[in-house]
């Protein structure tokens, strides 16, 4: 079999840098749990008309077809979902009747999207959201809440500094209805172009598109260009002298969310900003409240690596509607450029701590024990594949990234000897007590600033 050519747009990562995405998973896990959110998984596949945008099929989906199968087969029209949300709502749908409300709900598995791969944008890749959901209503607090627990969640990882960036749909709309604008949908799509376009372009789009005037759109644009962290922001908004009763209750709570996150942002220490920009409008139609991108700072290239925010109508089965909060995270979109940068790496490529020396062929059922004993107790370790010199032994391990070497009595009475290839020490062990420093344990997460000897996650 010939060399196979690497297909694009689906990473793969090697065992180090899989210790980086596995240790990510884990604490973000760990912090969702924490705050009583329930992990789920959803199939890989939704039917085509639920996935359809305003009744159109997107035509990036991957479709699932079996390669014999005719129109009548029972898996035409299905595709890979290319998000969490939309089998997400299916989930509440389906499952509404064995469901507490509010759920709370976290997800971290793979999609998949038939786009051109480039950086930090993959065919397949994997994302982490969080949700609250609720039945017939969802009060504002957990808006407040989801923002927060994904504040904390990320703010605990060994990565560049989080940007998170709110707006309130709610305060922008009520803004543009203020001023009179015709359509206030339009204008919000319109906003939302300003990451790609200059501000005098959008401007130009607010009056073809809007149907604002010139003026309109220009106040349009001085509300787009505030960005404050703190409680100015009121004074901020209210200056441009525009009155709506929508509008004051957005601002109420997006001040509300900034303040709620101020805690878990000093706790992250650096490591997390939250503030508000009120030219983040989210282009899709079903944001209703808050809203939230969150940008990695030195990787603006990437654009945003997490957005979410207040759906009030996430799913109806026509009696009942479902409203619901959520952010979702990159984890391939953020992950994969810092392995490929060097940024991030793991500690080693195996999860094992202890690398059981091998006298000789007789005494594998030795070393074998002592590694059985060592495994009881929480230890990885493997035993040496082949009986040679030690020396190569403690080089084999060297080149794994295995930290110790365990050689076991060849003599009656004698003790077991454990050994730190990386400082040379070398001490009497006894499997029943000894235990590696906890940074050894397991493989960990080192960044590019991080000493080679002191692990960051």
């Amino acid at each position: 079999m010939s060399k196979p050519t690497p297909l694009s747009g689906f990473p793969e990562l090697l065992p180090a840098a899989r210790t980086v995405e596995r240790e990510v998973v884990a604490a973000l896990s760990r912090t969702f749990e924490l705050h009583g959110y329930a992990n789920i998984e959803t199939r890989a596949v939704e039917p085509l008309d639920r996935m359809a945008k305003g009744g159109e099929i997107d035509k990036e989906l991957y479709v699932l077809r079996r390669l014999q199968a005719d129109d009548s087969a029972d898996d035409t029209g299905l595709g890979l979902h290319f998000d969490l949300t939309v089998p997400f709502a299916r989930y509440v749908l389906e499952n509404a009747g064995q469901l507490e409300f509010p759920f709370r709900r976290y997800q971290i598995q793979p999609a998949w999207r038939g786009e051109r791969p480039q950086e930090g944008r993959y065919r397949q890749f994997t994302q982490a959201d969080i949700d609250v959901v609720g039945k017939d209503e969802l009060p504002f607090h957990h808006d407040v809440e989801v923002m927060r627990v994904m504040v904390q969640a990320l703010g605990g990882l060994p990565l560049p500094r989080l940007s998170f960036q709110v707006n309130n749909r709610k305060l922008i709309q009520g803004f543009y209805q203020g001023l009179g604008i015709p359509d206030v949908t339009a204008a919000i799509r319109q906003i939302d172009k300003l990451d790609k376009l200059a501000p005098e372009a959008v401007a130009e789009l607010l009056v073809e598109n809007a149907g604002a005037t010139r003026e309109q759109a220009e106040r349009c644009l001085e509300l787009a260009t505030i960005r404050v962290s703190d409680h100015t922001l009121v004074q901020r908004v209210q200056a441009l002298g525009v009155d709506d009763e929508l509008l004051s209750r957005g601002l109420v709570e997006l001040s509300a969310v900034l303040e709620g996150c101020a805690d878990a942002v000093r706790a992250s220490g650096g490591r997390v900003s939250v503030e508000a920009n009120l030219r983040i409008a989210r282009g899709l139609d079903y944001y209703t409240g808050t809203v939230v991108e969150i940008f990695m700072v030195g990787y603006e290239r990437l654009k945003a690596v997490g957005g979410g925010g207040r759906y009030d109508a996430l799913a109806s089965d026509g009696r009942t509607t479902y409203p619901g909060v959520g952010i979702s995270f990159g984890l391939s979109r953020t992950l994969v450029p810092l392995i490929s940068e060097g940024v991030l790496a793991g500690s080693r490529a195996v999860p094992s701590a202890v690398l059981v020396a091998l006298a000789d062929d007789e005494s594998r059922p030795v070393s074998e024990r002592v590694a059985d004993r060592l495994r009881s107790r929480g230890i990885s370790c493997e035993v040496a594949p082949t009986p040679q010199k030690y020396g190569r032994q403690i080089r084999y391990a060297e080149r794994r990234g295995i930290p110790f070497v365990w050689f076991p009595a060849t003599e009656t009475g004698a003790s077991d000897q454990v050994k730190d290839i990386r400082s040379g020490d070398q001490v009497d062990a006894d499997t029943a007590t000894w235990t590696p420093p906890e940074g050894d344990l397991r493989p960990t997460i080192v960044t590019s600033t991080d000493d080679p000897e002191e692990n960051t996650q």
